[in-house]
């Protein structure tokens, strides 16, 4: 009998945010998790300010943070796919310790040749990209069954804590230091998240399949993770939201006649309203399962999106972005929860690695659209032009759930 049943059957209340920190293991995660995650929050404004007074200028940041990003959409599911078993902990702390190696190289590489400087950003992107899957399937497989939509939440909220500290991290290091203190920082963090990754509890490698039942014998493992696609797409329509909030933003603002820097502070209210979602998602239970709280979701964040076009003015599209932000974590957590219905646990980690990937690809396509729009039409066009990109994005997925998984 899995311990979640067996709570409910003893009368327990699910853990509610003290008992679940208080579990062994969780608050090392978080510690570890925060230094894995500042380097991916800094590094791409980071390499911007590291070359933008060399010749390179910020034409050769954007190739720079091109190749870091390419690095995490290609190393993701390579190496996630490696994060099985007793070698997990292994695998993580040797991508992190590479990705260590690769920003400190960066910082001390700024006029080195750029065919260098691009190789180095490639692999500070690839090495340790597995880590956001190995992670969260780590923290899973540390709290009982009832108390992961809280713990995902938990996880959820620290990110967008981190990304809406990050910028401003990176600004000050690197304008009141020097160029290169932003990545000597995120060498720092890697490594150190590299070796208290070590020190995590390991998972439990018996072979379940999604529904949590023990298998005899392990299924195919590409059969495995392509059993997660529809939940991968919904994660390609969640960055597509999340692409055309950030970049169409400053372009729709400045439209209206608005002061473009308005941008930054409502941006930085998006994430604040995403940590303050999260908490409340994980607060309780919701009615319906995971599948079909992550599809209703994604639709209201689209809406919400798509009135940004519609509402006028500065406090119509502060209204906008702040219900918006407040459902994006939402979607986050119930989308990892879905995958886990899909994919076997001893593949979790590769699925969320595959997830991962997937959404460095669908922020890039959508950025790549909303450029089209925009050379083309007004800014509310191309907002409109995401949130419909996303809700036929969210319908495939829809449909694709109907249909059986793959055996």
């Amino acid at each position: 009998m899995r311990e979640s049943t067996k709570r409910q059957q003893d009368g327990e209340r699910p853990l509610n945010y003290r008992a679940l920190f208080a579990r062994p293991g969780v608050r090392p995660w978080l510690l570890v998790t925060l230094a894995a995650k500042l380097p991916v929050a800094m590094a791409p404004l980071a390499l911007v300010f590291l070359v933008r007074e060399t010749p390179g200028g910020y034409a050769l940041g954007a190739v720079l943070g091109g190749a870091y990003v390419v690095g995490e959409v290609v190393g993701a599911p390579v190496l996630g796919a490696r994060l099985t078993g007793a070698r997990l902990g292994r695998e993580l702390a040797a991508g992190l310790l590479v990705g260590a190696a690769a920003f400190a190289g960066l910082a001390f590489c700024a006029t080195a040749p750029q065919p260098l400087t691009i190789v180095l950003a490639f692999l500070a992107g690839a090495a340790p990209a597995a880590h956001a899957g190995g992670l969260r399937a780590l923290l899973v497989g540390a709290v009982p069954e009832e108390a992961v939509a809280r713990a995902l939440s938990i996880e959820t909220t620290l990110t967008q804590g981190v990304w809406a500290v990050a910028p401003a991290a990176v600004a000050f290091l690197a304008l009141g230091a020097a160029p290169g203190a932003p990545l000597l920082l995120a060498a720092c963090c890697a490594a150190l998240a590299a070796l208290g990754v070590r020190a995590l509890p390991r998972l439990d490698t018996t072979e379940v399949d999604p529904a949590g039942h023990a298998t005899g014998e392990p299924p195919s493992r590409s059969r495995a993770l392509a059993a997660g696609w529809p939940v991968y797409l919904t994660s390609a329509a969640a960055m597509a939201l999340l692409a055309t909030a950030e970049l169409v933003l400053p372009a729709l603002l400045e439209s209206r006649g608005l002061p473009v820097t308005w941008s930054g502070p409502l941006l930085t209210a998006f994430s604040v309203a995403s940590v303050v979602g999260g908490l409340l998602y994980g607060a309780r239970q919701w009615p319906g399962g995971a599948r079909a709280q992550s599809l209703v979701l994604l639709v209201v964040m689209a809406t919400f999106v798509a009135l940004i076009a519609v509402l006028p003015g500065l406090v119509g599209t502060a209204v906008a972005l702040l219900l918006a932000g407040a459902f994006k974590s939402g979607v986050m957590v119930t989308r990892n929860l879905s995958l886990r219905e899909r994919v076997p646990s001893s593949m979790l980690a590769a699925g969320y690695s595959v997830m991962y990937a997937v959404q460095g690809v669908g922020y890039s396509l959508t950025a790549s659209l909303a450029a089209a729009v925009l050379a083309h039409a007004e800014p509310a066009a191309a907002v409109l032009s995401g949130a419909a990109l996303t809700l036929v994005l969210t319908l495939v997925s829809a449909l694709a759930e109907r249909r059986p998984r793959i055996a």
